[in-house]
């Protein structure tokens, strides 16, 4: 099963939109946790989720780049509130 599961997107991982690659991602991480896995089909399960990972990164990047451009100096940042 690991095998469809790193070959589910037929697309590289820079031609993948931010949601696309978020799901792909959250599959494999599923797959590494659950399913038996050769070492082999792993290795190649992670290298795709690292990939994935640092694509997800700069597209967030990005868009708050672009958010912070439009709004200027009007953007409120916004702390969690600690428990």
């Amino acid at each position: 099963m690991a095998k469809s599961s790193a070959k589910k997107s037929e697309k590289t991982v820079e031609e993948l939109t931010y949601e696309e690659a978020f799901t792909e991602l959250e599959g494999i991480v599923a797959s590494l946790e659950d399913e038996q896995n050769s070492l082999e089909d792993s290795m190649k399960l992670f290298e795709r989720g690292q990939a994935l990972t640092v694509h997800c990164s700069a597209l967030l990047a990005t868009a708050q780049l672009k958010v912070q451009k439009l709004a200027g100096d009007s953007v409120i940042v916004f702390e969690e509130e600690s428990e």
